[in-house]
């Protein structure tokens, strides 16, 4: 498995860094943002270092295993009135730190456009 010694999320993935993990398989590990926009905020992220989506998109077992992730912890958090799923990609789209990831926001109405 490829990761990024540097990575944030690469260290939260190996327990370098704690963190609130609210669901973990073989593929994927889901965590309390730290700083939340909304009463839940999750993020869901590859334990394979991916830098964003657009170099994800042939790896299906990793991108399948974040949207199954997303609904199993949707359902685990109670967001049966719904949810929303955010994959910012690149400077523009507003990714912060290079390893592809998915926030998973509920508890709220939300709001469109959301940027």
């Amino acid at each position: 498995m490829h990761q990024d010694p540097e990575c944030l999320f690469c260290k939260i993935v190996n327990k370098e860094i704690p963190s609130e993990v609210v669901f973990e398989d073989d593929k994927v590990v889901a965590f309390k943002d730290i700083d939340p926009q909304a009463p839940v905020h999750i993020v869901i992220v590859p334990k394979e270092h991916f830098n964003n989506i657009i170099e994800a998109q042939d790896n299906n077992d990793y991108l399948n295993g974040l949207l199954n992730a997303a609904v199993k912890v949707a359902k685990d958090q109670n967001l049966d009135d719904g949810f929303r799923l955010v994959i910012n990609t690149g400077k523009e789209g507003g990714q912060t730190v290079e390893h592809l990831h998915l926030h998973l926001l509920g508890g709220r109405n939300m709001q469109w456009p959301p940027g």
